[in-house]
């Protein structure tokens, strides 16, 4: 671990790197802005600045292209022939193609590189916070208590970024001296418990003296609040509790050099049941402060809406809607979501003509399409009353689908008969795109955009630089208010990093590992479900499953349930530590990616799936490898299991 055993040899530079010059407009600033100790301290000013410092690297760990369960979930993949565009990185995307390696590791949140960023130096900043909270004499109690409180989050939220990549951990509770012996720079991986239950301490700390919400908006939306430290507890104490981390056959044996085991030898259910009592405690603070599911409310500039675009606004815009007026964020990402043009495809002549200004080229795979239910609530090869096996024949868009289908248009039977959150989630060829510009749907004088994907239409692909190459956007990450025609003019929004859908789900998902199927666990998945226009689980299954009887055993519900938090949460960077957690995501990724013809301009050729890539994925890959180099600095780390 390079950058803590160096630490006695550089902590005079790194103390002249450890305040953010003075800035009054909250997380604007940069970690390299910098000055001395004795300066950030010197007054209640400058110490919030070094506070908001400790905050800046929340900022980097939440962008999508730096979070794994963003870039290696298989939800999106991304085209291996692309420059990078406008200083993208897709190192992310290409761990799915298997350039995974402890030589040089990829996303590497342990020492700092190759498009990622140092979690250890994110953690130091913050135990130098409270080293020094005492020495500014203008600093109010009330203040002083809050910014602790805050240091403390971001510190175990810092160490759970690390937890949910390696896994057991070396946890830094206080900075190393100046003094410090050769062995004490030295530090040893942690075991699992261990890990979870600091970061837990850290979090009980912080927990009181947190305000339940942000009374400031103007100044301070994005600081952290009891409730996102409250939810933050339950999804550790998931995390734990999951199959990755509770008595995992594969760890079994991983010791340190002292021959202490790493990882819990044996499964602990009581460990669900401590997430099933942070979760619902979480979700109990949550509703007590009005955080509700969210609902679309039409602005006076929208025309009237059909009841099917009114239910895919609910589902959409519970992602891009303003956080301040969103009801349904528990916590955000700051700054504002940068990708929007990567997940918009081109509408317009002008949009077509300008192609180089924006890239269009996040690309969902046929995998992810298929991952959504029928309109009747049930898994696509579940549903008794769905065509499964011709879902790829060609059909043309009627009057009945006309929200979501062009119609006269010629696409795919796969695409009728879906669910609200599959037409919110997913622009395909022939799909409606509402928004853009055009917010009436009852105009004859500009209706409705539709994507047209093939041969001359807009969005067909104009050179081998900027295309989609699956023939899917997620179209979820684009607010329907943001225009793309001459140039690109977004609508800012900010990445949900938990939303209130997504704790009810972990709730139910806990509760059902605890006792099975409950009135408990059906009530709160069908909170999501309903919001999506569809039945309960329990009469979805009964009446239009193959599989009538799934969700009546632990097993089954536990299946139905892992598919709700995947559709509700897809493309928001959770399914892909989700599936780790779970331990699916290799079944996941054992399937060729594909999309479909992109380059042919007839309906009956374009609809032909195409593999873009096998994805690369064995065990070895749900822990990420500690760089090689860091072993050698330091002889007391072991690297993780199969590397």
């Amino acid at each position: 671990m390079k950058n803590i055993s160096k630490y006695s040899k550089n902590i005079f530079a790194f103390v002249l790197l450890c305040t953010i010059f003075s800035c009054k407009k909250y997380l604007d600033i940069t970690p390299e802005n910098l000055g001395t100790l004795d300066y950030a301290f010197r007054n209640r000013n400058e110490a919030e600045n070094y506070l908001y410092g400790c905050y800046a690297y929340l900022q980097r760990s939440t962008d999508v292209a730096t979070n794994p369960g963003f870039t290696t979930s298989g939800e999106l993949i991304y085209s291996n022939s692309l420059d990078n565009f406008l200083g993208f990185n897709r190192t992310g995307f290409n761990l799915l193609r298997g350039t995974q390696n402890a030589a040089n590791p990829g996303l590497n949140a342990w020492d700092g590189n190759e498009g990622s960023y140092s979690m250890f130096r994110s953690i130091r900043l913050c135990n130098i916070m409270l080293e020094n909270i005492d020495k500014p004499i203008d600093l109010s109690s009330a203040e002083k208590k809050r910014w602790i409180a805050e240091a403390k989050f971001l510190k175990a939220y810092y160490h759970y970024v690390l937890f949910k990549m390696y896994g057991p951990i070396p946890l830094i509770k206080n900075n190393l001296s100046i003094s410090a012996s050769t062995d004490e720079v030295r530090i040893k991986r942690s075991t699992v418990d261990e890990s979870v239950n600091y970061i837990v301490s850290l979090l009980d700390e912080a927990i009181p003296d947190l305000p339940p919400s942000i009374s400031n908006q103007t100044m301070e939306l994005g600081r952290v609040t009891s409730i996102i430290a409250l939810a933050v507890k339950a999804e550790v104490l998931a995390t734990s509790a999951s199959p990755l981390f509770n008595g995992n056959p594969d760890y079994i044996s991983f010791k340190d050099k002292d021959g202490i085991s790493l990882f819990p030898q044996s499964f602990d259910a009581q460990k669900w049941q401590k997430a099933a009592d942070a979760a619902k405690t979480a979700i109990t603070a949550a509703e007590g402060q009005g955080i509700k599911l969210y609902t679309f409310t039409a602005p006076v500039t929208v025309g009237a809406l059909s009841d099917s675009l009114k239910r895919t606004l609910d589902v959409q815009n519970a992602v891009t809607e303003r956080w301040e007026l969103n009801p349904e964020i528990i916590w955000a990402s700051n700054p504002a979501f940068g990708y929007q043009g990567f997940a918009t495809p081109r509408l317009t002549e002008k949009s077509a003509v300008n192609a180089f200004s924006n890239p269009s080229t996040f690309s969902a795979p046929i995998s992810t399409q298929e991952l959504f239910y029928t309109v009747n609530g049930v898994p696509i090869n579940e549903d008794k009353n769905w065509d499964y096996a011709g879902r790829n024949t060609i059909a043309t868009g009627d009057y009945a689908s006309r929200y979501y289908i062009k119609e006269g248009y010629q696409t795919i039977k796969g695409h009728f008969a879906r669910e609200s959150r599959f037409y919110a989630d997913l622009a395909f060829d022939g799909g409606i795109w509402f928004g853009n510009g055009r917010v009436d749907p009852n105009s004859s004088q500009a209706p409705l955009y539709h994507v047209a994907a093939r041969g001359s239409g807009f969005a067909a692909p104009s050179d081998n630089i900027r295309l989609n190459i699956t023939g899917y956007w997620p179209k979820k990450l684009v607010n329907y208010l943001s225009v793309y025609d001459d140039g690109f003019q977004p609508t800012a929004f900010r990445m949900p990093l938990i939303r209130l859908a997504g704790l009810y789900l972990l709730y139910a998902e806990a509760v059902n590992e605890v006792s099975g199927p409950s009135t408990e666990v059906f009530t709160y998945v069908n909170r999501v479900r309903q919001r999506a226009g569809l039945p309960s689980v329990q009469v979805a299954w009964a009446n239009h499953s193959k599989n009538p009887d799934k969700f009546n055993s632990k097993d089954g519900l536990r299946q139905i349930i892992h598919q709700e938090r995947r559709i509700e949460l897809c493309f928001e960077g959770q399914s892909g530590w989700d599936l780790r957690r779970w331990k699916e995501l290799q079944a996941v990724l054992t399937v060729p990616l594909q999309g479909w013809s992109i380059n042919n301009a007839e309906a009956v050729n374009y609809y032909r799936p195409t593999t873009q890539f096998i994805p690369v994925f064995g065990i070895k890959d749900y822990l990420w490898p500690i760089k090689n180099n860091s072993l050698v600095v330091n002889p007391n780390l072991v690297q993780n299991p199969f590397w």
